[in-house]
């Protein structure tokens, strides 16, 4: 189970207008996610989790999604200290390019139901 811990305001406001404004392909991999489509299981978009902000999260499944654009190639380390953060908190992290979700979205949900079926 994932350690909670507080989100500021600042960032639950900003994880609230993410929702509103999400990419293509977020969009896309939500329309597979939501309503607990994918195996049951309950997704969160744009989910606050301490001062980072999830793409999707899956609360029972301790997983995390995230759908990257080109500007996270230019921000590595960022990326990469975010991540060691929500593992630190138990959360395991899948990431998926634009482009893979947009043009391969049967291999992204394969993924993403493998790691489910391994428990998150």
């Amino acid at each position: 189970m994932a350690k909670r811990f507080r989100t500021n305001n600042i960032t639950k406001h900003k994880a609230i207008v993410l929702r509103h404004s999400q990419t293509p392909a977020e969009l896309k991999l939500w329309l597979y996610l939501r309503g607990g489509r994918l195996q049951g299981c309950s997704f969160r978009r744009q989910h606050a989790i301490g001062p980072f902000i999830a793409d999707f999260c899956c609360i029972q499944k301790n997983l995390i999604i995230e759908v990257d654009g080109g500007q996270h190639t230019e921000q590595l380390e960022y990326d990469t200290a975010r991540t060691c953060f929500l593992e630190s908190r138990g959360y395991r992290v899948l990431r998926f390019w634009n482009h893979e979700v947009e043009q391969n979205i049967d291999e992204v949900i394969k993924a993403i139901q493998q790691v489910l079926e391994e428990g998150g």
